[in-house]
């Protein structure tokens, strides 16, 4: 029993040594398991599984014009406690079974849903959603979630882009070029552009093209700006703007853009209206004078006998000194 009895003091001081040696490992405590997400809604997969973003991260749907095509919309609850979920289509195409549905804790309903193809829909992209909420209504805060519907109606595709609108307006030292995308085809398209300008000497802006952030339905429009950090301060320039899209779209349109410094349009409006003054002041004052101002001054002799001489036609010297002689004689 001796040996049994130093074994178990032997155990206990080794125990005791590795509290005090590594507290930290005897004060550990397991972490607590991350509480679960909240629900989702996420398309059915056909065979059953979970649904995920990965395998299938929205609809895509695709038929002719007045077919009706029938897919399902999966609604996740890990939580512990019941969700009730209100479902509805962002377009009128979209038709679900149920307006409202309750998903138990830790479960997942499967909810299908229509979309009718009207007979007159135009061939081409025509994206939607289907959207689920939860919440509100006293209820605690609104949440939220939507997955897309991409849905392609069969037929002819169009892909036509136009753009419109080009102005450019001076802002301090920089300018600013402001168009407007318009989609006129039938299919969503991503649009890229290039801008160019070229003034009386040669190119003064060149930007190749890239892709715009974001993309265009079909009738949608879209007004953007460019901003052009060094335009010329002394020309006449003409920018054009060409965007293309995937499918063959292209479109292009220019604009007139003068730049002119404030020197050099004051400068000759001043001189013009300077001279305008300086006319006018000598025609006032050629008014002022009287008819003998304008013949130099010179007092006008009148002819003998108190007859004036014809106009334009001096005084005649001879009769003049006849005249004197003959009152020296009286």
């Amino acid at each position: 029993m001796p040996f049994r009895t130093r074994t178990a003091v032997s155990g206990a001081i080794l125990a005791t040594a590795a509290v005090l040696l590594c507290p930290a490992a005897a004060a550990a405590r397991p972490a607590p398991a991350p509480a679960p997400p909240g629900w989702s809604a996420a398309p059915a997969p056909g065979d059953g599984a979970t649904p995920s973003a990965q395998d299938r991260p929205y609809f895509y749907l695709e038929g002719a014009p007045g077919t009706v095509m029938n897919d399902r919309l999966s609604l996740r609850n890990p939580t512990g406690r019941a969700v009730t979920v209100r479902l509805r289509g962002s377009g009128a195409w979209i038709a679900c079974a149920a307006k409202e549905v309750t998903v138990p804790p830790r479960t997942r309903a499967t909810v299908p849903f229509t979309v009718t193809v009207p007979r007159d829909a135009a061939p081409g992209d025509h994206p939607a959603a289907l959207v689920a909420t939860a919440g509100g209504t006293g209820r605690g805060a609104v949440e939220r979630d939507a997955v897309p519907v991409h849905l392609r109606v069969s037929g002819p595709v169009l892909a036509a882009l136009t753009v419109e609108n080009v102005s450019v307006r001076g802002r301090g030292g920089a300018a600013v070029i402001r168009y407007t995308l318009v989609n006129r085809g039938n299919t969503v398209l991503t649009p890229r552009l290039a801008v160019r300008a070229d003034g009386l000497f040669g190119p003064v802006l060149r930007r190749g093209l890239r892709t715009l952030p974001g993309r265009l339905s079909p009738g949608q429009s879209a007004e953007l700006t460019e901003t052009w950090a060094d335009p010329p301060a002394l020309d006449a320039v003409e920018v054009r703007l060409t965007a293309t899209a995937d499918g063959g779209a292209h479109g292009a349109a220019t604009a007139a853009y003068t730049a002119l410094p404030w020197g050099v349009v004051a400068g000759p409006a001043f001189l013009l209206a300077a001279g305008a003054c300086g006319l006018v002041a000598v025609r006032r004052r050629r008014r002022a004078r009287g008819p003998g101002d304008a013949r130099g001054g010179e007092p006008v002799r009148s002819a003998p006998g108190g007859a004036r001489p014809p106009e334009g036609q001096a005084a005649d010297p001879a009769a003049e000194l006849a005249s004197t002689g003959s009152g020296a004689r009286s």
